[in-house]
């Protein structure tokens, strides 16, 4: 698995290098195979941070914790800097779940509908600094379910809905996942503005694919004498993080990033389709991007950046774009090998109800097809009022 990992990032490491995802060209950045030629010549060390794009890979067996493949840099004779272990970076939208399992904890429905639009006014921060943040695309699609919103990556609906939720509340829910990095109480941190450590970020996601616990991370699995008599071995620690049945629906939002989101196309189009979800992670600059993904059974995260914090690319340098793709290499190259995961099983205890996505009420014979969504809801969740919308009466108004 480690050889797998290694051959996927470098590969892609050297696509983004390569021009593949900038029109043939990286401008005014050095490139690894340049920088190994000009260090040679000029015999310069340059300490443990280099100036070329970096990446960094984990893969965790998601009940146990065993790492199973880690690189914490691209070359260790270049730099022994691990930065998947020691790293302190900003985790884009990656930070999104916890926003969204606080508020499935809370008892908020999937379908329930978020506000898409600009802050009005802008946020004053805590620091005395104005905010207004936008989405990478700058457009805002108005009111719109919690799930698209989680697929989609917004950042306005989910700035808004942390907010609704509180600091605090998404905060004490990223430490649930074992995140232990300070986090300042700004509204800033609902879409990952505020530095984790890789390891840490790709641990908690053990929580969502094992439905509900989080696996510490353990690198030595044991101890051996020359007979081969185990001397030492690790007890594995799992801590418990949330039911399985909101973990459920954590993980069925996370799977349409794949199956219809931002992940889409390196992912699901590219073909890798067994059981899979997780979550892409873009800084609003471009000097980070990430994607962190699991199956039942292994979760794997990935992320490239430079560790002077300069963009990546002028445009366009979103986790789903130029990080997921070394991820579907990876994960595709280590079930060649390996039998396909089963799915997650959903509890029965879960409901499901036909909704309108346009506002979050019970569908009815009226409401155009296209907003007609069949969903899940744990009990007590679900709409119980039919839509006052649509109507039979010109289609649009006032139910009589």
């Amino acid at each position: 698995m480690q050889e797998a990992a290694e051959r996927a990032l470098q590969s892609q490491l050297d696509a983004i290098e390569a021009g593949v995802y900038s029109n043939g060209k990286f401008p005014g950045r050095m490139t690894y195979r340049e920088y190994l030629e000009s260090s040679k010549a000029s015999g310069e060390d340059h300490g443990p941070f280099t100036p070329y794009l970096q990446g960094a890979l984990v893969a965790l067996e998601a009940n146990t914790g065993y790492i199973r493949a880690m690189i914490g840099g691209r070359d260790f004779d270049d730099s022994k800097y691990n930065r998947a272990t020691q790293a302190i970076r900003q985790p884009g939208s990656t930070f999104k779940p916890f926003v969204y399992s606080a508020a499935v904890r809370a008892g908020h429905p999937v379908t329930e509908i978020v506000d898409d639009s600009p802050l009005n006014p802008p946020v004053i921060q805590l620091d005395s600094t104005l905010w207004q943040p936008k989405d990478d695309d700058d457009t805002t699609l108005g009111m719109i379910p919690m799930r698209e919103a989680l697929y989609l990556s917004r950042n306005l609906a989910t700035i808004k809905l942390g907010m609704a939720l509180g600091e605090q509340t998404v905060i004490g829910e990223a430490r649930r996942y074992g995140i232990t990095t300070p986090l300042p109480p700004y509204p800033s941190i609902h879409i990952g503005a505020k530095g984790v450590r890789p390891m840490e970020m790709i641990a908690a996601y053990t929580a969502f694919a094992t439905l509900g616990t989080r696996a510490e991370p353990v690198g030595v699995l044991r101890v051996e004498d020359r007979q081969g008599n185990i001397l030492w071995q690790p007890a594995i620690r799992r801590d418990p993080v949330m039911d399985p049945e909101h973990t459920w629906l954590m993980v069925d939002m996370m799977k349409d990033v794949i199956r219809r989101g931002t992940a889409f196309s390196a992912v699901w189009k590219a073909g890798f389709t067994l059981p899979a979800a997780g979550k892409t992670g873009t800084t609003d600059d471009y000097t980070d991007a990430w994607f962190i993904g699991y199956t039942p059974e292994l979760v794997a995260g990935i992320w490239v950046g430079y560790d002077l914090q300069q963009r990546i690319l002028e445009h366009n340098a979103g986790g789903g774009r130029i990080v997921a793709p070394a991820w579907t290499a990876f994960m595709r190259d280590v079930y060649d090998r390996r039998p396909a995961p089963p799915d997650w099983v959903r509890p029965d205890s879960l409901i499901t109800r036909e909704v309108d996505w346009s506002n979050g009420y019970l569908a009815t014979p009226f409401c155009p097809q296209d907003v007609r969504h069949w969903d899940w809801f744990y009990p007590g969740t679900e709409p119980t009022q039919a839509c006052p919308v649509h109507t039979p009466f010109g289609g649009i108004g006032v139910s009589p």
